[in-house]
C-alpha cells in the first residue's frame, strides 16, 4: 500500500545485506540536525530569559529567530532528504529507508520533518492567539503546546536520525557519532527542564517531594535511553555532565548582555538579561545510575532498573537536600549562581521568599506519599529508558 509505514528495526538478514551501505562519515543531515536542534534549545532558553526579563515580544525577535531557524533547517533538509532519496537514490538507498505515503528516507527525517512543521505552524498560531487573548498567563497555551510538540518530535527525530547512522557506521566513525548522540540527548535534557521549570527550576522546592518526582520522571529516562543507544560505559554521567556545562554557559553568558523591561508594571530595575538560575546538580544520580548498571550488567533489565532508580533518588537526595541550604544562603546570591537576579516583576519586598524552603505538600504525610511517588516514577522512567535504548540500538533505517 502507498501509505504503509515499514519498520525501522531490521532483522538479522537486512542487517547483512545493508553491510555494504556502511556510513564512511558523518552524513551532512546529521550535522544539519544537530545545529537545528542547538539553535532550537539556545533559543528556547534566551526566548524564556526575554519573557522574565523584557516582557514584551514579537515573532521577530532574536530568541523567536533562533527557535524558528531550526524548524527551518530541519524542514527544507529533511524534505530534501526525503525527496532525494526517493527520485535521485539508488535501489539500495531506497531498501535502507522506510516509505510513507510514496516517499523513501530515514525513519529519523519523517518524524523530524513533522516537527518541523509543527514548529512553523505554530508561529503564526501564537500571533493570532496573542491578538485575540493578550498576553499568555500560562506557560501551556494551546500555541505553545504545538511548539512544544514540535520541539521535541524534531529533537527526538534528530536522536534516530543520529542512532541509524551510527548503528551503520564501525570505528572512528562510530566514535564521532556516538558522541553526536550524548550531545544531541544532553540537549533534549535541557528543553525537558526548561519545560518543568515551574518546579525543577525553583530551589526554594528543593525540600519538597514534587521536586524530586518531576526529576525521577524527566531524567533517567533520558539518560538511559540514550546512553544505552550510545553504548558508552559511563554515558549517563556524560550525558549529565554536558547538560551542566550547556546550563551554566547559558547562565553565566546571558547576562553579559544588556537588557530592560518594556513592559509594566517594573517593580525590578532590570539592566541585563536574566539567567534561569543554577543547573540541577544531576551528576550525582548520573553516576549512581551508570555504577548500577555496570556493576549489575548480567542482571535482568526489571532488577537493574529498580536497583538504578533507588539509587538514582538515593544519591539526588543526598547531594541536593544540603545543596538547598548554600542556595538559600547569601553565599549564593552572586554572579555563580545567580540567586540574585529576579524577573522584572518580581517586588523587592518579596525578595526573602525566593531565599526561603518552601513545602509543597502541605503535611508531611502527603510529603512522604510524594517521595514513594518519585520513586516509582523513577523506576519506571529507568525502565522505559531500557527500552527506548535497545529500540534505538536496532535502528538501521
Amino acid at each position: 500500500m502507498a501509505g504503509s509505514v515499514r519498520l525501522a528495526v531490521s532483522t538479522p538478514i537486512e542487517v547483512a545485506e545493508l553491510s555494504s551501505l556502511r556510513v564512511k562519515s558523518v552524513p551532512w543531515y546529521v550535522w544539519s540536525s544537530v545545529l537545528a536542534v542547538t539553535s532550537t534549545t539556545v533559543g528556547l532558553y534566551w526566548d524564556i530569559s526575554w519573557h522574565i526579563g523584557i516582557g514584551r515580544d514579537t515573532f521577530w525577535t532574536p530568541a523567536h529567530l533562533a527557535i524558528q531557524f531550526g524548524a527551518v533547517l530541519t524542514g527544507l533538509s529533511c524534505a530534501y532528504l526525503v525527496l532525494h532519496t526517493s527520485f535521485a537514490g539508488d535501489a539500495a538507498t531506497r531498501d535502507a529507508s522506510i516509505r510513507m505515503w510514496g516517499f523513501y528516507g530515514p525513519l529519523g527525517a519523517f518524524i523530524a520533518a513533522w516537527g518541523g512543521v509543527c514548529m512553523l505552524t505554530s508561529a503564526p498560531f501564537d500571533n493570532w492567539w496573542h491578538e485575540s487573548f493578550g498576553l499568555d498567563v500560562k506557560i501551556l497555551s494551546p500555541p505553545h503546546v504545538l511548539l512544544i510538540v514540535g520541539i521535541f518530535m524534531m529533537g527526538l527525530g534528530g536522536l534516530i536520525l543520529t542512532c541509524g547512522r551510527m548503528n551503520l557506521s564501525s570505528g572512528e566513525n562510530r566514535r564521532k557519532l556516538s558522541w553526536l548522540l550524548l550531545y544531541g540527548g544532553s540537549l533534549l535534557l535541557c528543553l525537558l527542564f526548561m519545560l518543568g521549570f515551574e518546579y525543577i527550576g525553583d530551589q526554594t522546592l528543593m525540600h519538597s517531594a514534587i521536586y524530586y518526582r518531576v526529576l525521577g520522571m524527566v531524567a533517567p529516562v533520558v539518560l538511559v535511553g540514550v546512553g544505552r543507544a550510545s553504548r558508552h560505559r559511563w554515558a549517563a554521567t556524560l550525558l549529565a555532565a554536558m547538560y551542566t556545562g550547556l546550563w551554566l554557559a547559558g547562565n553565566w553568558i546571558l547576562p553579559l548582555f544588556p537588557a530592560q523591561p518594556k513592559l509594566g508594571p517594573v517593580f525590578t530595575p532590570i539592566t541585563h538579561m536574566v539567567p534561569l538560575g543554577f543547573p540541577v546538580l544531576l551528576l550525582p544520580g548520573a553516576i549512581a545510575l551508570d555504577f548500577v548498571l555496570n556493576r549489575f550488567a548480567l542482571w535482568g533489565d526489571t532488577w537493574k532498573s529498580v536497583i538504578g532508580g533507588v539509587a538514582f533518588m538515593a544519591a539526588s537526595l543526598a547531594v541536593n537536600w544540603p545543596f538547598a541550604y548554600l542556595m538559600m544562603s547569601p553565599l549564593a546570591r552572586n554572579w555563580v549562581f545567580t540567586m540574585n537576579e529576579f524577573p522584572y516583576s518580581f517586588p523587592p519586598s518579596d525578595y526573602h521568599l525566593a531565599w526561603q524552603l518552601r513545602a509543597f505538600e502541605p503535611t508531611r504525610a502527603q510529603f512522604w506519599v510524594g517521595m514513594l511517588m518519585a520513586l516509582a516514577a523513577t523506576v519506571i522512567s529507568v525502565r522505559v529508558g531500557m527500552l527506548w535504548g535497545d529500540w534505538m540500538r536496532r535502528i538501521r533505517r
